[in-house]
């Protein structure tokens, strides 16, 4: 049996929460036996993966039911919430990453003593940075493939808990290899790995806004259409092109002129035209619009200015 785009995109979200689940059960136990602060921080930004795992499977769910009476445009901007959602737990993740490892370095300052960590921890911190790696890539291609927002958004979430690893096996490494004198290694690291993590959040979080904003597509992708448009037999003088997303769809909404003296089966036929080579180039389920005009000449043109 042929699996669908969704189910592909479902199948791999759950992948990643049994990896998450199995991840943070090991950091725990290593970080509580290897006496690694560093170790149990990282164990709670792990936690934060169940509840984005579970919205972006729960968006997926609905996200692909069929269009209904009060939905006709589809379900697909429940996607774009859970991945708004999702860049707005990454944001929260790296101010917690960010206040952890601040209030450590201060805590030193004042004349306080960081724990030296076990082998234990850098072990665990070293398989972490592999298994969320693999992770990324695989879930990545998944995202990319299918064309899922929420896919997409979870892959980086990957890599952010790849990135807080390593920030993670770079300070439990220099408070074992270099001495005790280098334990503030552990918290500096998580402030550093705190800004990367801002950076795809925000970078998630924009995206969604401005889908949700109901902002037209790039200039680039507008150009294409009117272009594509332009290329239909009996199409003349695309215009009035409005776009936006919905979901991993488009809506396209598009004004043509056709020549006058068609009846109004011709004319209905060059738009049928029209929507067939959008489709094919945006997709099945992408939503048109064409308002067709009638093309005067030019004698009748300047009558009517």
């Amino acid at each position: 049996m042929t699996k669908t785009p969704n189910d592909r995109a479902r199948r791999v979200i759950w992948l990643g929460f049994v990896a998450n689940l199995v991840l943070t059960l090991i950091k725990l136990l290593a970080g509580i036996f290897a006496r690694s602060s560093a170790m149990i921080a990282d164990a709670v930004h792990s936690v934060s993966d169940f509840a984005t795992d579970l919205v972006v499977i729960g968006s997926l769910s609905v996200a692909s039911r069929p269009k209904d009476h009060n939905h006709k445009y589809g379900h697909g901007k429940v996607e774009t919430l859970a991945t708004a959602f999702v860049g707005g737990v990454l944001i929260l993740v790296g101010l917690g990453l960010f206040y952890n490892g601040f209030m450590k370095i201060y805590s030193v300052y004042q004349g306080g003593i960081l724990q030296q960590p076990g082998m234990g921890a850098l072990y665990a911190a070293i398989g972490s940075i592999i298994v969320k790696e693999i992770l990324f890539r695989y879930t990545i291609k998944v995202g990319n493939e299918t064309k899922s927002q929420a896919v997409i958004a979870n892959a980086w979430h990957h890599r952010s808990d790849a990135y807080s690893s390593f920030g993670t096996l770079l300070g439990i490494s220099g408070a074992i290899f270099l001495g005790q004198k280098w334990v503030i290694l552990d918290p500096l690291a998580a402030i550093i790995v705190s800004f990367f993590i801002f950076r795809i959040a925000i970078k998630i979080t924009r995206e969604t806004i401005l889908e949700l904003i109901e902002t037209s597509l790039p200039k680039k992708h507008e150009d294409e259409i009117i272009q594509l448009a332009a290329g239909v037999d009996g199409v003349h003088d695309p215009h009035e092109l409005k776009t936006r997303k919905i979901g991993n769809h488009i809506a396209i909404d598009i004004h043509i002129k056709v020549d006058n003296h068609l009846n109004i089966e011709e004319a209905h036929n060059i738009t049928i035209d029209l929507e067939k080579t959008l489709r094919k180039a945006y997709g099945e389920e992408t939503h048109i619009s064409i308002h067709t005009e009638p093309l005067l000449n030019t004698l009748k043109e300047k009558k009517h200015a």
